[in-house]
């Protein structure tokens, strides 16, 4: 038997969505956990604090794609 399940852009665009707001989640994390240490690299952290602004880039662009533009 071959069902087949379609999601609508929309779906697609939620789901990706969430699974971004998760990962900027775990970044946060990893962050904080980081700036913990004593003995951090401060170029890890650099890198780690861009890939988070490049998530929160992601999400906002993503968000904007839902969000159906009003004409007032």
């Amino acid at each position: 038997m071959n069902m087949q399940h379609s999601m609508s852009l929309e779906d697609i665009t939620r789901a990706r969505l969430e699974a971004l707001r998760c990962e900027h989640r775990d970044l946060d994390e990893a962050i904080a956990a980081l700036q913990g240490q004593q003995r951090t690299s401060s170029l890890a952290l650099q890198r780690l604090k861009k890939q988070k602004l490049v998530l929160k880039d992601r999400i906002a662009r993503l968000s904007d794609e839902l969000t159906p533009d009003i004409i007032a």
